[in-house]
């Protein structure tokens, strides 16, 4: 199995940005404890702060991978034309955030990604992407 986790804007300051909304864990060290506990895995990571790049990307993989893991990040707000990427692709993407956007600030209730999605994870910290992973495992057991 052969999943990639894509990361959107600002994702990349994990650890140091706004720690008591997103707390101090860096990215890369969560990712490295992903693929030491799914070893069976082929997990593969992408970040991106331009928009384009991600866009890119989910049709670079979207046809090769098992599963794809996506947080947006700000563009899941605002971003019709990843939304649409998604819808174009055969790949399963599971629409992950960190924090319960429908917690937070009321721009953030609306994702224009999800309705293409297979599903959302959202609300439990990095260990989101861990659920999401798994969500894929469960998919191949059944």
């Amino acid at each position: 199995m052969k999943i990639i986790i894509i990361n959107g804007p600002n994702l990349n300051l994990l650890g140091t940005r706004e720690t008591s909304i997103y707390g101090n864990s860096f990215f890369e060290d969560y990712f490295q404890k992903l693929k030491d506990s799914y070893k069976n895995i082929e997990l593969v990571f992408f970040q991106s702060n331009v928009e384009g790049e991600i866009i890119n990307k989910l049709h670079e993989t979207g046809f090769l991978y098992d599963g794809i893991i996506l947080n947006a990040g700000g563009y899941t707000h605002t971003s019709v034309a990843i939304g649409d990427a998604v819808l174009a692709i055969n790949t399963p993407v599971i629409e992950v955030h960190i924090t319960n956007i429908f917690a937070r600030e009321s721009y953030r209730h609306t994702s224009l990604i999800a309705p293409a999605c297979k599903g959302s994870i959202a609300g439990f910290g990095l260990q989101s992407y861990q659920l999401a992973i798994e969500s894929f495992l469960l998919k191949e057991d059944s």
